[in-house]
């Protein structure tokens, strides 16, 4: 590689690294749900004063707003993802896979790296899974409704391609 390739590259790997550092983008204020902030300054999940109605997003950062939610067992459960960047799905896509106790997640996300024709959620797998959403680009938005009926903790991921390593998470089920 010659200097002038070497230079672009590190031109380019610096824009990258100082726009993915960027401001997160943040719910307009008009809103009629409540934010709650946790113990450690992370943002709590958007939820509304109906019982088991939760939103969680995803930006073009890699993350989700929060690592945890909460419902009660045995009501129906709405969760909506909202995918809050700009980036389209075929470059940072967000789903969210809620899987029983006990999964392994790395595992699950080897396998859902070759599940791109099924939004990265592996066939093989689907006992693993308790409910997902689609697999969204910058601006859309997904809701889904499933029951848990079992009181405990349940691992939420992001199955795209590398993003289970920082976007993960847990529904607990009180």
């Amino acid at each position: 590689m010659n200097t002038k390739n070497k230079i672009s590259v590190l031109i380019l790997m610096g824009f990258l690294a100082v726009t993915s550092c960027g401001k997160k983008e943040t719910a307009p204020a008009d809103q009629t749900e409540t934010t709650e902030t946790s113990i450690e300054g992370e943002a709590a999940p958007v939820t509304s004063t109906e019982e088991n109605v939760l939103v969680i997003e995803g930006n073009d950062q890699m993350q989700f707003n929060t690592s945890e939610l909460r419902a009660v067992a045995g009501k129906p459960i709405k969760l909506t993802l909202k995918h809050v960047g700009k980036i389209p799905k075929e470059a940072m896509g967000h789903n969210l896979v809620i899987l029983q106790e006990g999964t392994d997640q790395a595992d699950f996300a080897l396998k859902a790296n070759d599940a791109k024709a099924t939004d990265y959620i592996p066939a093989s797998e689907k006992a693993a899974v308790i409910a997902h959403t689609k697999l969204l680009g910058g601006g859309e938005e997904d809701t889904i409704e499933f029951t848990i009926d079992k009181k405990g903790s349940y691992p939420f991921i992001c199955s795209f391609p590398g993003h289970v390593a920082m976007m993960k998470g847990t529904l607990i089920v009180e």
